[in-house]
């Protein structure tokens, strides 16, 4: 056995060090496997980055109360009385005033111009109350001023200044036949909350002639465990028909469909790409084999197996293989890493913002999915070296 990892420790080192004079044939094999796993790896990161953007969002020490039966807050609903009993509802965090730390909001959305683009997408507007920044994980305002209650004053996410014309601080919208100031900009740590615009709900409801009608609520709890005493609380009272869970477990429920069809199509791209780039490997290592027939018959000649010669090809194959995958995970970090985009989020209909996010298992991934492309393409070349006839190669010397 000792023998055997020897000549195969010999014929492999010798074939790597021929790779210079092979370098043409090497690079395509390389750059062809960079590109897939720069695609792969990069329409992967749009995932992560919804992902992020949701599941991020979300706190178990916050819940969302939606209608019972309700999978997001556009078909849900509820009116004022439902609001009064869930504030009475133990297990809810109150202030210094006592008063329960929660905000009912409602969800509209209006018309949005994309920055650069001729066409408009709906951009969420939230009418919430003064609480609303205390039951938001990492809300933090960063530019201009809060509104003020009862007035036309909305502050907007920074991921909406950054894809919509005409909503920076100072400048006016005009959606549901009212005009909108905008007074202020906030971020949330990346989460969803950047991809909307608030506003007060009174405000909001009058707009869009909603009466005293609310679709969400969110409390902060005393702490993660009171979720269940809420949920106990309000599913037998019979006063409200409710439905109540954390938020981060809602978010993970809203960026569930979108990350699987953009994983799927990446999955789907990467192997038809894949397959062309296998085809060039599988050239780069037929010329590697058809450029070392007099080696490899004079080493069979000396007494090595053909054993130690399939498995030499097959790791140069890998060898090429990772450093294609490295290449091209590292192409999509440099180039697109925390990139700014948007997309339409399905579970809202709205369009949210993300940012590209090239994690490092991603990039281990499109290292072993070249690894993985080569080592196939690497089989039948090492088959034919190692069936070479040693009389043929040696009448070559």
């Amino acid at each position: 056995m000792a023998n055997t990892f020897s000549q195969i420790a010999a014929v492999t080192g010798m074939n790597l060090r021929n790779i210079p004079e092979r370098w043409s044939s090497s690079l395509v094999a390389v750059l062809g496997i960079g590109g897939v796993t720069l695609v792969l790896v990069a329409l992967l990161s749009i995932a992560a980055g919804f992902k992020v953007a949701l599941e991020g969002s979300g706190s178990e020490d916050v819940a969302i109360i939606m209608r019972a039966g309700s999978s997001n807050e556009l078909s849900g609903g509820y009116g004022v009385d439902t609001v009064t009993v869930v504030s009475d509802a133990p297990g809810i965090k109150r202030d210094a005033q006592n008063k329960p730390i929660m905000s009912p909001e409602l969800y509209v959305l209006v018309d949005g111009r994309m920055r650069g683009k001729d066409a408009s997408t709906n951009l969420p507007l939230r009418g919430v109350s003064e609480m609303a920044p205390k039951v938001r994980k990492s809300f933090k305002l960063v530019e201009g001023r809060m509104f003020r209650e009862g007035t036309n004053e909305i502050v907007v996410g920074d991921g909406v200044v950054k894809q919509y014309e005409g909503l920076e601080v100072g400048k006016k919208a005009r959606w549901g036949n009212t005009d909108w100031t905008v007074v202020g900009r906030y971020t949330d740590g990346g989460g969803i909350a950047e991809s909307e615009a608030w506003g007060d709900t009174r405000v909001v409801q009058q707009a869009w002639r909603r009466g005293n009608s609310f679709q969400s609520i969110r409390a902060k709890l005393n702490d993660a465990a009171s979720l269940k005493t809420l949920k106990d609380a309000l599913s037998k009272d019979p006063r409200v028909r409710v439905g109540v869970q954390s938020e981060r477990a809602f978010y993970a429920d809203q960026q569930k469909l979108m990350s699987t069809i953009i994983t799927t199509v990446g999955v789907a791209l990467a192997i038809m790409m894949g397959v062309a780039a296998l085809f060039a490997a599988l050239n780069t290592l037929y010329n590697a084999v058809a450029t070392r027939v007099r080696e490899i018959a004079t080493l069979r000649a000396l007494g090595f197996g053909g054993f130690p010669v399939v498995v030499s090809v097959l790791v140069e194959a890998m060898i090429l293989g990772a450093v294609g995958g490295l290449i091209g995970g590292l192409l999509a970090y440099l180039t697109l890493n925390g990139m700014s985009s948007s997309t339409m989020n399905w579970a809202s209909f709205s369009q949210m913002t993300f940012a590209f996010t090239v994690t490092p298992g991603l990039m281990l991934l499109g290292i072993m999915y070249g690894l993985i492309l080569c080592f196939i393409a690497g089989i039948l070349p090492g088959i034919r070296a190692a069936r070479l006839p040693i009389t043929a190669g040696l009448r070559e010397l």
